[in-house]
């Protein structure tokens, strides 16, 4: 008996449920049948592989074939049977600054101007290395401008005679921030004092040229040093020196900027122009100052001590000769020297030479001009490279010649020493060491027993 319900499946709906179960088996062999062909593809591939890898002789991990780009057709694909290179690229040098925890201090090396310098070893190669701690001062000023011009110039230059700073790290304190350097074993200076002779003078040739070499370097990139001195000069066993201490160091220009600080470079070495009150110099006041240096390596001591500025001068005219309008053209315009009162007919001083009993003519000829009075007079770096003392016997040493001797810095607190702390720009007060206001008038008197000349004094 049919079934006269409104729900009661009719023929039409009947076909429609067999519809739909035929489409749901044909997707499902549409499936199945995608699968096996994509199995097929892959047993192909690696079996194209295998026979390929068996064949090559250069083998590497990408795959035999090339991948395809967005937008490319498969008709564009080509199967490279050759490796092609990777294509590298370079990655900055320095990354997010590491910590200190990562490196071990050993000893204590010296405190500078402008910060306390150790010897450390890197935990995790072993390295030794140097950390300069540098001196933050006034919190509520900011990050030192000497700091960071030391480090923007120590990551700009790049040459085998200055030394290398490798890092920047930072302590558990903003203020604790350090930089890490290449550690040389000794300095010019403590090492002279150990020695009972000076550098013999193909090894004075030698360092001579390694320092010239490095100053030539910072002039030719428009930089200043403005702090050379033995002291500040490295050297390692094996006869090579390296240029460090770059905290009073700036860039310059042509003509040379005004309104520059003199308080620069220590008393000692200090150039007669700075110390009458200039504002503008340029690169002479640095080859003055190798010209001292050149001096101290002949002999194991500085050749102009000075107790103050008025002092440093008085030694530098009885060394040199005063200066006159023939010697030094417009040399009355400096600052202080308005105020200097000097002698119409001095005596003159005794030749440079005679202090230098081992220096030939050639080289008392080069000294002389980097002590010239005038800066126009002294030579440039890349000239001093060029001079005919280091064509002349005894050539300039190898460097792999050079004797080892122990090293201060390597294995104990280095002892303080009589030279004075180089000052620290406009920041430095009236009483530090070897600052004198220049102020009063000064004379100059005959002194026969120290044979000196004269000396310099307030009137």
């Amino acid at each position: 008996m049919a079934s006269n319900s409104r729900w009661a499946d009719t023929e039409e709906d009947t076909a429609a449920e067999i519809h739909r179960k035929r489409e749901k088996e044909e997707r499902k062999r549409a499936k199945q049948l995608k699968a096996q062909q994509e199995q097929e593809a892959r047993e192909a591939r690696e079996a194209q592989a295998k026979a390929t890898s068996s064949v090559s002789t250069d083998i590497d991990d990408r795959p035999a074939k090339r991948r395809r780009l967005s937008g490319e057709s498969e008709s564009n694909e080509v199967h490279d049977e050759q490796p092609r290179p990777l294509l590298r690229f370079t990655a900055p040098g320095w990354g997010p600054s590491r910590r200190i925890e990562n490196f071990e201090t050993l000893n204590h090396i010296e405190e500078g101007s402008y910060g306390w310098v150790s010897r450390a070893r890197e935990m995790a190669t072993g390295e030794i290395v140097a950390l300069k701690k540098l001196k933050m001062g006034n919190p509520t000023e900011g990050f030192p401008v000497v700091a960071l011009r030391e480090i923007q110039i120590l990551n700009q230059c790049r040459h085998k005679h200055i030394v290398a700073l490798r890092e920047v790290v930072v302590g558990s304190k903003p203020s604790d921030v350090y930089m890490v350097m290449e550690f040389l074993e000794h300095d010019l200076k403590s090492l002279m004092e150990d020695m009972r002779e000076p550098f013999s003078p193909s090894e004075t040739k030698s360092l001579l040229l390694q320092l010239s070499s490095a100053v030539s370097y910072l002039h030719s990139h428009w930089i200043l040093h403005r702090d050379l001195k033995t002291s500040n000069i490295l050297m390692n066993n094996l006869g090579q020196i390296r240029l460090a201490d770059f905290g009073m160091a700036r860039h310059t220009s042509n003509p040379p900027p005004k309104n520059l600080t003199q308080l620069v470079v220590t008393l000692w070495y200090r150039s007669p122009e700075l110390l009458l009150g200039t504002t503008t110099y340029g690169t002479a006041v640095d080859i003055w100052s190798i010209g001292c240096v050149f001096a101290e390596l002949l002999t194991r001591s500085p050749l102009l001590q000075g107790r103050n500025e008025a002092d440093q001068l008085a030694k530098i005219f009885a060394t040199l000769g005063i200066p006159t309008a023939a010697n030094w053209p417009g040399f009355r315009r400096l600052p202080h020297a308005k105020s200097l009162a000097l002698p119409s007919n001095p005596p003159p001083p005794p030749p440079l030479r005679s202090s230098f009993s081992l220096l030939t003519g050639a080289g008392a000829q080069l000294l002389e001009r980097m002590l010239a009075l005038n800066p126009d007079d002294r030579p440039e770096a890349e000239e001093v490279l060029q001079h005919r003392y280091f064509q002349e016997d005894p050539k300039p040493k190898s460097e792999k010649m050079f004797p080892t001797f122990p090293s201060k810095a390597g294995q104990e607190r280095r002892r303080r020493v009589a030279s004075p702390k180089a000052p620290r720009g406009r920041e430095a007060d009236a009483g530090a060491v070897g600052h004198v206001d220049f102020g009063g008038i000064f004379s100059a008197s005959q002194d026969s027993e120290a044979g000196s000349g004269f000396n310099l004094k307030f009137r």
